[in-house]
């Protein structure tokens, strides 16, 4: 099992979106963030792996979404996660997962992402 830390999505170490979603958002709008923070948990995950491992699902997910109490499309968000690593990972999958909204992450990130990832042996 691989322990991912909270990811955001920052490329080069500098955040592509920040702010909250707002309530009449357009989950669409933040594809590009959403898919940046799930790449980065899944390359974090994957330094991670010993020589001869890959990864064979993702056991867990939370996703922390940076939103006022009256937005409601929290797994809409997580639905663009799961697509992501639906194409990099196949039918790995997703087992199981979480839709959370909070009231700030760090450096004003829209959306954090947070995974646990099962390893095998190739």
């Amino acid at each position: 099992m691989i322990y991912v830390s909270g990811m955001t999505p920052r490329l080069n170490g500098a955040l592509i979106r920040q702010g909250p979603f707002l309530p009449d958002a357009d989950p669409q709008d933040y594809r590009e963030a959403v898919h940046l923070a799930a790449e980065n948990a899944l390359l974090a995950a994957h330094a991670q792996l010993l020589e001869g491992e890959r990864i064979a699902a993702i056991v867990n997910m939370t996703v922390y979404v940076f939103c006022s109490a009256d937005f409601t499309t929290h797994s809409a968000i997580a639905d663009l996660a799961s697509e992501y690593f639906y194409e990099m990972l196949g039918t790995a999958g997703i087992s199981s997962r979480a839709a959370v909204g909070v009231s700030s992450l760090p450096g004003g990130a829209p959306v954090e992402i947070q995974i646990i990832v099962r390893a095998v042996t190739v």
